[in-house]
């Protein structure tokens, strides 16, 4: 009886959706691209980051360049923060999002992150895409 019991818990929590945590997936690790092309980093969440209600993606992307912290660049997937550059764009919705930095700048060398925010802290990070510069 007790493990029917645990099995029941378990399938309820699996069903919810609160069974495991989400985890988020970059591509490439690392990319070298020469100044004024175009650089892509994709991210791929285990879990749908959309919500059929409002409609948003609940994905965002930071840059962290050497020696400084996060900074926010895009969220709900695809929305600009306020004084980033147009070059950056984001794309993608459910699981599957990009991050396309267009006439790359010696600025852009940095480590990028997409960072899931669908539940409850704490959110899940990718593992960082190094861009340098050829």
């Amino acid at each position: 009886m007790v493990l029917q019991t645990q099995v029941f818990i378990s399938l309820l929590l699996w069903i919810s959706g609160a069974w495991g945590d989400i985890v988020m997936t970059q591509s490439p690790d690392s990319l070298v691209v020469s100044l004024g092309e175009r650089a892509t980093i994709n991210c791929k969440s285990s879990q749908s980051l959309l919500d059929n209600f409002n409609k948003k993606n609940y994905l965002a992307w930071y840059q962290q360049r050497p020696t400084q912290p996060p900074k926010l660049l895009i969220y709900w997937a695809s929305t600009r923060e306020s004084g980033v550059p147009q070059r950056f764009s984001g794309s993608g919705s459910g699981t599957d999002f990009t991050l396309t930095i267009t006439s790359l700048q010696s600025e852009d060398v940095a480590l990028y992150y997409c960072q899931e925010y669908y539940k409850s802290p704490p959110y899940s990070f990718g593992q960082g895409s190094k861009l340098e510069i050829n």
